[in-house]
């Protein structure tokens, strides 16, 4: 993997929301407090219940963020991508990880330590401020993901699909291409359900001709029943 260079790190890091504010000096000075970690592939960035001495952000590649039921079933409850952050929580309060993070892919991760970025907080209140927005932000995508688990694997599915396809979707002849390969156990852990369940929904979906599927990337053929699909039945009276 490239290794980024810290021109591209500072365009990076300058397109979160959280240090949009930032002078040119100042996200410098906010660089130089941080150090990059690379992580192969299916390597374990940080696991539930470790010490949370800062915050990351993605360079990149992928982060998985996810954790195991009593069950043993894995859970993932969201991927992190270039440019953005994880780790908050763990940052303000300085307590354990409450989740499992591991790499995805080839990673290259920024690192700054929480004994180094609270005094910058300090000089920056509007940062604190946004910080609390992506907390409350994490906060609603979890309060989705369990009310998700109310629906059927249709429509949970499909829900995956499409915010994958929100992220990563492109335009072509044969329908809107998901470039980010997922394997079935990892679609799986995003809604919570077995990666036979997913596989027959997918090959289900695949015979009805509303996707395709080609090494692990998938197509949707039609967007709008995607949407369609997405959405709860309706309450019976």
């Amino acid at each position: 993997m490239q290794h980024t260079s810290w021109e591209s790190r500072r365009a990076l890091i300058a397109r979160n929301f959280l240090f949009a504010s930032l002078s040119g000096a100042e996200l410098d000075k906010m660089l130089a407090l941080a150090h990059v970690t690379r992580y192969a592939a299916r390597e374990i960035v940080w696991r539930k219940g470790d010490y949370g001495n800062g915050m990351m952000a993605v360079l990149a590649g992928h982060v998985k963020l996810g954790a195991r039921a009593a069950s043993g079933r894995e859970l993932a409850f969201g991927i992190v991508k270039p440019g953005e952050i994880f780790g908050e929580i763990a940052l303000l309060d300085g307590h354990e990880r409450s989740v499992d993070a591991t790499a995805l892919d080839s990673c290259e991760i920024l690192f700054i330590d929480r004994r180094d970025f609270i005094p910058f907080l300090a000089d920056h209140p509007d940062i604190s401020i946004r910080l609390m927005a992506a907390l409350c932000a994490r906060l609603r995508r979890t309060g989705q993901k369990v009310e998700d688990t109310a629906l059927g694997l249709c429509p949970r599915l499909a829900r995956s699909l499409l915010q994958l396809a929100d992220g990563y979707g492109r335009a072509t002849p044969e329908g809107l291409r998901i470039d980010f390969r997922l394997s079935q156990r990892e679609l799986g852990q995003l809604i919570g359900m077995s990666r036979e369940s997913v596989n027959k929904q997918l090959g289900r979906w695949r015979r009805q001709g509303l996707i395709a599927v080609d090494r692990r990337t998938i197509v949707i053929r039609d967007l709008g029943l995607f949407r369609h699909m997405a959405e709860p039945a309706p309450a019976i009276n």
